[in-house]
């Protein structure tokens, strides 16, 4: 709902070239009252509770951990199950031990979304997906941003050029994107956060922080050692099944397969049917989509040039702009994106590609069908493509492949 409605605004400022005159004036209050009343009940879980017990489920609000095989204490109680135990328990932001952090007011995405106000201006300590999100929304309605990330570029786990034009993007909307600076010292003086920056680099200061560094999962708190399982380990290894143990499922985040609603979605699926003894195919993560909700949006699914390299694949690669496509060229302002595909030339199939543009997630539904379902690249340069649409792109892209 945020980034909607900071992608209105960004519409709105391109009226002058494409159609006449307009103003929007921003107003945070409006897209707070949304979140608030339309997304979440108020901060309120009991409609989503509701429908839980409807179906015959017993809900316990306690913190829960394993007792044991098919055992899970909560509270004073300890409940034993007939069939198994599930862990969906999702992650939480890693904070980094940045010396001066620790008890200062600063923001997750959690905060970030909750606020009712708009601040003046804000330091987003990782330029990876939550971090450039949160960032364009708030700088569309007039918060001063900085971007500070400590690698080469943004979007690290994607494709270079996917991060150079989120950069570009950032910048456009006013975002002061640092990459290659890392804090190493945080200071808030009760009104205001200071970022003291590793090579002496001048500090930055803003009303506001952002951690937005990443997430990570606690086994240890969840007790898996008493499944036999190393609470140390960064993530919970699962078979095709989503079996951890005898009599032990995990979904979601704790797998380590992607910290993405729709990994769990899936892999959900999957357990049920081997809880309800239904047999079914195994999870198979080659395809595995994920979006950046950016303007423009950057889609990508499968294997980036450079892990297919690392992999010992011969690789051919074929990109094209999205402003240089027809639809692209009648979109006109806010058409910058791109298609790169990344091919296992041996084998002639797609194993990665990018969709980057003002729909690229959508874009990316084609693609992320072509690397699943491992069609041929032959069959898909013979397919036909809509004119003009920007998955036009793609058949554009599969022509350049080298």
């Amino acid at each position: 709902m945020m980034v909607r409605a900071g992608d209105v605004l960004a519409e709105a400022a391109r009226v002058p070239v494409l159609a006449g005159e307009a103003k929007a004036v921003p107003d945070w209050s409006r897209v707070a009252a949304r979140v608030r009343s339309e997304a979440t009940g108020g901060w309120d879980d009991q409609a989503a509770a509701d429908r839980l017990t409807a179906k015959g489920v017993r809900l316990v609000r306690e913190r829960g951990r394993l007792a044991g095989p098919r055992r899970v204490s909560a509270g004073d109680r300890t409940f034993e199950a007939a069939r198994g135990v599930v862990l969906a328990t999702g992650s939480h932001p890693a904070i980094p031990p940045i010396p001066g952090l620790e008890g200062t007011p600063y923001w997750t995405n959690r905060d970030a979304i909750e606020t009712e106000e708009m601040p003046a201006s804000m330091l987003v300590l990782g330029g990876g997906a939550i971090g450039v999100e949160l960032a364009q929304v708030f700088a569309r309605f007039g918060c001063e941003v900085t971007v500070l990330e400590g690698g080469d570029r943004l979007l690290a786990r994607e494709e270079p050029e996917a991060g150079d034009l989120a950069a570009k993007a950032l910048r456009a909307d006013g975002v002061t994107v640092r990459t290659g600076a890392r804090a190493v010292d945080v200071e808030h003086d009760g009104t205001t956060f200071e970022a003291l920056l590793e090579g002496g680099l001048e500090p930055v200061r803003a009303e506001r922080l952002l951690v937005a560094t990443g997430r990570r999962t606690d086994l240890a708190a969840l007790a898996v050692d008493t499944a036999g399982l190393d609470p140390a380990a960064p993530s919970l290894r699962t078979d095709g099944q989503m079996r951890a143990a005898e009599g032990l499922w995990a979904v979601g985040d704790l797998t380590g397969r992607g910290a993405f609603t729709h990994v769990s979605m899936y892999q959900a699926q999957i357990a049920v049917r081997d809880i309800l003894g239904s047999p079914g195919p195994g999870a198979d993560y080659r395809a595995l989509p994920r979006v950046t909700f950016t303007d423009p949006e950057i889609g990508a699914v499968g294997l980036t040039e450079r892990q297919a390299r690392d992999s010992g694949m011969r690789v051919r690669t074929g990109l094209v702009p999205i402003a240089a496509s027809t639809r692209g060229m009648i979109h006109g302002p806010g058409n910058e994106g791109f298609v790169k595909l990344v091919e296992d030339a041996d084998r002639g199939v797609l194993v990665g590609a990018t969709s980057a543009g003002p729909v690229g997630g959508e874009v990316l539904y084609g693609l992320n069908v072509a690397v699943h379902a491992e069609t041929p690249t032959d069959r898909l340069k013979h397919m036909i493509y809509t004119y003009p649409t920007f998955h036009r792109a793609v058949e554009a892209a599969l022509h350049t492949l080298r």
